[in-house]
């Protein structure tokens, strides 16, 4: 078996039988897999539709008797899981032909080092660009990249580094997931899937996404998906505090320029401004000390935010 598909679901039956369609429509020619849905407690036909699969060799399916969340539904599929690779796929995506070839050939180029392979996504709704990769902005926090550098434009690259990406369509190694221990289920529907590539990061791979490959996405359209946002945020940014920091620093330069580029004397210390842009030159190797302390103070002020909205 090459790639087990893992699928959790809670509710959005439309959602799930397009997303299911599109899937059978692009799996490439011969490729040994198996399809494992995992229902996280639906209410909404999702279960009786699942029942009409079963008799489908190459799908397993999973009923939880109550809601556990992201985490252990994939945690719960992966288990259940006889492939190489791991596909985890949200039920809201459309798959487009070739998209998991990409993907395989990233992992392959980077070897022993390959951690989790993510690809381009695009709203389902606009066409806009969600997903270019997971980086770490100025305050320390994950967001999105939705813009590909234009360096990327003018010679194209098979695959990009970068710090994250999301769980909605990844791909990874089965023994990796092992080594790493799956998901970590204190995060509730967010944050888990960085917290893993942080892991896989800790353990020496490389985090990646396949330029070559796409999907569309519907965002964030299974129920209560966003509640907890600001709750695993603060785990996370408590548990890879020092980890962050670094990772945060190139944002943390540009929006320092950016934010006085308008006037150069508003800089509140001119050497300190030219550090600065000689590191966003690529003039300077190292960032400048200034560059870790900003980072620092503005994980303190969100973690005392975070103590305010949170108490």
């Amino acid at each position: 078996m090459q790639v087990s598909f893992i699928i959790p679901l809670f509710n959005c039956l439309p959602l799930t039988q397009a997303m299911f369609a599109s899937l059978r429509a692009t799996l490439p020619p011969g490729l040994a897999h198996e399809i494992i849905f995992v229902d996280d407690a639906s209410t909404d036909g999702t279960r009786a539709w699942l029942e009409t699969l079963r008799a489908d060799p190459a799908i397993r399916v999973i009923l939880h008797p109550s809601n556990l969340g992201y985490a252990a539904a994939n945690n719960h599929g992966a288990a259940l899981a006889t492939g190489e690779f791991l596909a985890l796929l949200n039920n809201d995506l459309i798959l487009t032909p070739r998209g998991l070839e990409p993907m395989l050939a990233t992992h392959r180029a980077l070897g022993p080092h390959a951690g989790l392979v993510g690809n381009l996504q695009r709203d389902a709704a606009t066409g806009a660009l969600d997903h270019a990769g997971i980086a770490i902005n100025h305050q320390g926090k994950p967001e999105h990249l939705r813009t590909l550098p234009f360096s990327l434009r003018l010679a194209p690259r098979s695959h990009r580094e970068v710090a994250a990406v999301t769980g909605a369509c990844v791909l990874l190694r089965r023994d990796l997931w092992q080594q790493l221990g799956g998901f970590d289920e204190i995060f509730i529907n967010g944050c888990e899937d960085i917290d893993l590539c942080l892991r896989a990061r800790a353990a020496g791979r490389v985090n990646a996404v396949a330029l070559a490959s796409t999907v569309r996405h519907h965002i964030s359209s299974s129920p209560g998906r966003k509640l907890r946002d600001e709750a695993n945020t603060l785990r996370l940014v408590l548990r890879w505090r020092d980890t962050l920091i670094p990772l945060a620093v190139p944002a943390w330069c540009r929006h320092h320029f950016e934010t006085h580029l308008r006037d150069p004397r508003d800089f509140p210390d001119q050497a300190d401004a030219r550090q600065v842009l000689w590191y966003l030159l690529h003039l300077r190797r190292t960032a400048p000390i200034a560059a870790f302390a900003g980072v620092h103070a503005n994980i303190e002020l969100e973690l005392a935010r975070w103590t305010q909205l949170l108490a």
